[in-house]
């Protein structure tokens, strides 16, 4: 049974757990390898069984000649897709504000990806928006949506060359149009993509002509399954963010990124009766099933605000679930419908991953908005014990335009070689790194492409972070100019410290 709130309580204060477990260290996660001495001792670099320090990581990032991508020695990258430059089956370029990705397991060993497209506001002002395609089109005056990437199994990697009708070139084409700031998403355990609208514009609002926020299914086998599409509107109208699906009790899980307050994370229940699978979304009427705002509480009952709260990683809070008034937010926002002390809030929640029976969710940051500032936290949640634990904790990045430290995590995946990559979304240089269940990181690459200028350069975030099925290629974004990289290297297993 899930664990009550009582119960909670009860099994903390005879355990001696209180909110820092056993193992958890007493400073926060900064630089790659970081981690501090726990409480008994340990210094983080200690050996395993055989008497040998686990190797971390895959090495220093080497510079890259072409001018984009750093990478451990080994690896080795090529662009899937480029905003301007490669084309759409139809004859567009490849849209801009490449964002959340997930890929999918295509016909003869080909993989393909779902690529979001962060595009706001009307599509008159865009300058690579994605194409309105017929019957593709939710709102005809938004300029964002989804495209569907299919990389074959053998492709060479030559973006300059990709010639339609041949075996190995990649094809792209629209999976969705007029949506607005399509920012995260997930996939579905059928095999579909949630794409999310982060944005609570109304028609009559920033140029649109029908109400935005919403999230919407796109399925990358079935083409024609995309046609006329329709926001799901059970699972409410606020700043989305990410998504899951619990394929065990069928639970959906989606997170706000919003300030002012801070956004929320919420549960969606689904009616009585109801299965998930292909098309069946479209099936639900605008209030089935139950949404919910999370509340949590500590080792001793206390409600717990703001997740910020939490300074050691291990903290483990119980959670709690409290109905949302107006999930299609006729006159206020979601996250302002509820009063201070109901629910609890986070500054920027960002990426979500299934895996390993529960959720892992990205908070980006906590500023002057939140009580406790911090550059990055990644939480789990249990939903059979209902507890949400802290995993990975980044302190405030002092000097963001120096190589080393992280901060800003955003998009993330579970890596088949143990523990997460996350994208970084945060000040000066950018990465994708790696996160280990003891706290620890690990850089496997860096934005080398200066958007800006020698005096003030400017690397644009990473976004998209997903392993191609086959677990051989890491496949992600640099949102501006909008280019999608397939990472392929000597892989190996990562372990966390025990």
């Amino acid at each position: 049974m899930p664990l009550s709130r009582r119960d909670f309580v009860h099994r903390s204060a005879a355990t001696g757990a209180g909110i820092a477990l056993a193992g958890a260290v007493d400073v926060l996660a900064t630089a790659p390898g970081a981690l501090a001495s726990d409480a008994h001792g340990h210094d983080g670099q200690g050996p395993d069984s055989h008497g040998h320090a686990p190797e971390l990581g895959y090495g220093p990032l080497q510079a890259d000649p072409a001018g984009l991508l750093a990478l451990p020695a080994g690896f080795s990258y090529r662009v899937v897709t480029r905003t301007g430059t490669t084309t759409l089956e139809s004859g567009e370029t490849t849209p801009s504000n490449h964002d959340g990705t997930a890929a999918f397991a295509g016909s003869r060993g080909a993989t393909l990806l779902v690529n979001n497209h962060e595009i706001g506001g009307p599509l008159a002002k865009a300058a690579h928006p994605v194409p309105h395609a017929a019957d593709l089109v939710y709102d005809p005056a938004a300029a964002g949506g989804c495209t569907v990437v299919e990389v074959p199994r053998h492709w060479r990697g030559d973006e300059g060359g990709r010639g339609r009708g041949h075996a190995d070139a990649v094809s792209e084409w629209v999976g969705i149009a007029g949506t607005s700031t399509n920012c995260a998403g997930g996939a579905t355990p059928w095999g579909t993509w949630l794409t999310c609208e982060e944005t609570e514009d109304r028609a009559g609002q920033n140029g649109m002509t029908k109400d935005h926020g919403y999230v919407f299914e796109v399925d990358p086998h079935d083409r024609d399954a995309n046609r006329n599409p329709r926001p799901i509107k059970a699972l409410g109208r606020y700043a989305h963010e990410a998504v899951v699906v619990d394929p065990k009790r069928g639970h959906v899980y989606l997170t706000e990124d919003a300030a002012n307050p801070n956004g929320l994370l919420y549960r969606w229940t689904p009616p009585q009766g109801f299965h998930h699978g292909r098309g069946r979304f479209a099936t639900l009427g605008d209030t089935d099933g139950v949404l919910q705002a999370f509340r949590c509480f500590d080792a001793k009952g206390h409600f717990v605000d703001d997740l910020s709260r939490a300074t050691v990683i291990g903290t483990r809070y119980g959670v709690d679930w409290v109905d949302v008034p107006d999930r299609d937010a006729r006159t206020t926002s979601v996250r302002k419908q509820f009063a201070e002390g109901q629910v609890t809030r986070a500054r920027k929640l960002e990426g979500m991953w299934w895996a390993d029976g529960g959720t892992y969710v990205v908070s980006s940051f906590a500023r002057a908005e939140s009580p406790v500032q911090h550059d990055g936290a990644v939480w789990f949640y249990d939903p059979a014990r209902r507890t949400l634990t802290l995993k990975v904790l980044l302190g405030v990045n002092a000097a963001p335009e120096k190589d080393g430290a992280f901060d800003g995590p955003d998009n993330i995946t579970v890596s088949p070689y143990g523990g997460l990559v996350i994208a970084e979304d945060g000040e000066g240089v950018q990465h994708l790194f790696g996160a280990l269940d003891d706290g620890r990181t690990y850089p496997l690459a860096r934005n080398e492409l200066n958007i800006g200028t020698e005096e003030e350069p400017e690397f644009s975030e990473f976004t998209g972070v997903t392993f191609s099925p086959d677990g051989d290629t890491l496949f992600a974004n640099i949102q501006t100019p909008g280019i999608m990289v397939a990472i392929t290297g000597p892989w190996r297993r990562q372990r966390a410290e025990r």
